[in-house]
């Protein structure tokens, strides 16, 4: 053992320290920004290091719940968490999860878990990657069109995909008010979505925010920095449940959760204030990009193209922190100037 690497003491493996961080600071940074936990990436990123695949995803979990924690105390300072509609969430994100982790069970049993998982995880990632760049197409189209006819009124960004208003239209009471959000519903509809997309989490295995943060923006009509501190403030409940279960059995090296903590400290704060300074579509965008490398890797992995599933998964997470961490510096600097000029920026007259 030298000076790069570090013993895990309950696992019994010397693991790369520098690796650890950076997957902590990618993961943080990349949350914070997105409003998802990250099981996706940290839970391979783990276990190419040197982790069993046990231990890399109960250590993921309660790394996931840390930085949560970090990423959900930044973004409700900025007014992002909408505390009323994630703890209605909660309820059916609770139930979904047990639902999804049964079939789960079931498929196991019948000896076809394995393959299964990973084709409904391609087919959902492909949906809502085609989502999110139709929904920037069609917006982009629309605003062309409007500058095209002179339509001062257009809201830019406006003509996206959108069915939130359809299912607001849904009276089944008790409706609720959800002040932050801005949305008046019925309170039915953001239980039935959680407990959709929880089936999924409970199914595929991961956190959820990967399906839930475009679920409240599409389906539950959320603005994007809303739906993305809601989201994190989620993850971070199921994440300390989660968490609390694989300590029960061995499964957590706490160790290596500290050091991956220590650079999410460092990126939760960084992508939580970059969402201050890009622009919603800019976020869905940046996203769509992350769940197409997802979905790549899964398919070679699928196809036992392990290493390079791998790169593609931890050189996608370099990358698009190192955009994030962009859009963060050049905002500052443009707020600073503007203030610097004696411009109010719209973010600072809140």
């Amino acid at each position: 053992m030298d000076i790069w690497t570090m013993h895990m003491p309950i696992s019994g493996v010397d693991i790369f320290w520098p690796g650890l961080l950076l997957i902590g600071f990618s993961v943080g940074c990349i949350g914070g920004f997105f409003g998802m936990g990250g099981a996706w990436m940290v839970t391979p990123g783990l276990n190419i290091l040197g982790f069993p695949m046990a231990f890399a995803i109960g250590t993921d979990i309660a790394h996931i719940a840390g930085k949560s924690m970090i990423s959900t105390r930044r973004h409700a300072k900025f007014g992002n968490v909408d505390y009323k509609l994630g703890v209605i969430m909660i309820v059916g994100t609770m139930i979904g999860i047990e639902m999804g982790a049964q079939v789960v069970m079931l498929l196991e049993r019948l000896g076809k878990v394995e393959s299964v998982v990973r084709w409904v995880y391609v087919a959902l990632l492909a949906l809502i990657a085609w989502l999110v760049f139709a929904d920037y197409f069609k917006a982009v189209k629309a605003d062309k069109a409007a500058a095209a006819g002179g339509n001062a009124e257009h809201k830019a960004g406006s003509g996206g995909i959108n069915w939130a208003p359809t299912l607001h239209k849904i009276k089944i009471p008790p409706m609720v008010h959800f002040n932050v959000a801005g949305i008046y519903c019925s309170m039915w509809l953001p239980i039935i979505v959680s407990w959709l997309t929880g089936v999924l989490a409970g199914f595929l295995g991961i956190g959820g925010g990967l399906i839930r943060m475009p679920a409240l923006v599409y389906f539950i009509g959320a603005p994007t920095h809303i739906a993305v501190g809601t989201d994190l403030f989620e993850v971070m409940i199921s994440g300390l449940y989660g968490a609390f279960t694989y300590s029960l059995k061995g499964r957590i090296e706490m160790v290596a959760v500290f050091v991956m903590l220590c650079g999410a400290a460092i990126g939760a704060q960084i992508g939580t204030v970059a969402t201050k300074y890009a622009k919603g579509y800019g976020i869905r965008i940046l996203f769509g990009c992350a769940v197409l490398a997802c979905l790549c890797s899964i398919i070679l992995k699928e196809f036992k193209y392990n290493t390079i599933a791998t790169v593609i998964v931890l050189g996608s997470i370099s990358i698009i922190s190192l955009v994030i961490c962009k859009i963060m510096i050049g905002g500052a600097i443009n707020e600073i100037r503007e203030k610097k000029a004696g411009i109010v920026a719209p973010e600072s007259a809140h």
